[in-house]
């Protein structure tokens, strides 16, 4: 596919086959999205790929806590504290389009609860992704991890995959540093569903909706003086 319909076509699925994805393909993957630009090149990504017992394992483990409501402790803030317009309307679009999609009707919180929870299943995809990144760099090596992260999911595209980027993992970020390993100097970023989509699943059918051109884009082509 182009470069556009990659970008274009890109959507969070929160619904995959369980066919294995080979590992060279993982592999082929995050080579090619570490080609992403960073400042002088320092390359701040760290990836840790899950697969078979080890994914479905921790999986269980983050599903389990957040159904006993076991309390978490974010990391840092990824959503504002309090949601404000234009976002609070695009917020709620996406949520209850999501919902209406799937048959959880408004004020069903249990069902809403559910489908949260399978975000720790990585919603059952064979492959799940953990990010981290050294704690003591800047707002910049954030700017250059979100380009990567993005380059890891078009290039998913690329090779018929498809993924979520899912914040939600960063609730049980302690659990989740200790059953990997992940050294007390790095921080963890997100996690990412990778496999190949479910085509029946109805919320796969999510389309969310992008804001016209003119409500973000000024065209400057003179100065005042």
């Amino acid at each position: 596919m182009t470069v556009e319909e990659a970008m274009t076509g890109r959507r969070s699925i929160r619904a995959f086959l369980p066919k294995p994805v080979p590992r060279p393909l993982i592999e082929r993957i995050l080579t090619i999205a570490s080609r992403a630009p960073s400042g002088s090149n320092a390359q701040p990504w760290r990836a840790w790929v899950l697969e078979g017992e080890a994914k479905a394992s921790l999986a269980r483990d983050l599903h389990d806590r957040y159904l006993r409501d076991e309390p978490g402790h974010d990391d840092y803030f990824y959503y504002l504290d309090a949601w404000r317009e234009p976002y609070l309307a695009r917020r709620r679009a996406t949520g209850w389009g999501l919902y209406g999609l799937i048959g959880i009707a408004k004020g069903d919180r249990a069902a809403m609860r559910a489908q949260h929870a399978r975000n720790f299943l990585f919603f059952d995809a064979p492959v799940g992704l953990i990010f981290t990144i050294d704690r003591d760099l800047g707002l910049g090596a954030w700017l250059d991890y979100g380009m990567f992260l993005q380059s890891i999911m078009i290039a998913a595209r690329g090779v018929g995959l498809e993924t979520c980027p899912q914040a939600a993992f960063c609730r049980y970020h302690r659990v989740i540093e200790k059953r990997l390993g992940i050294p007390p100097d790095q921080i963890l970023v997100c996690g990412m569903a990778l496999g190949y989509a479910d085509p029946e699943a109805d919320v796969n059918r999510l389309r969310t909706e992008r804001a016209p051109l003119s409500e973000f884009a000024t065209f400057v082509d003179r100065l005042p003086e």
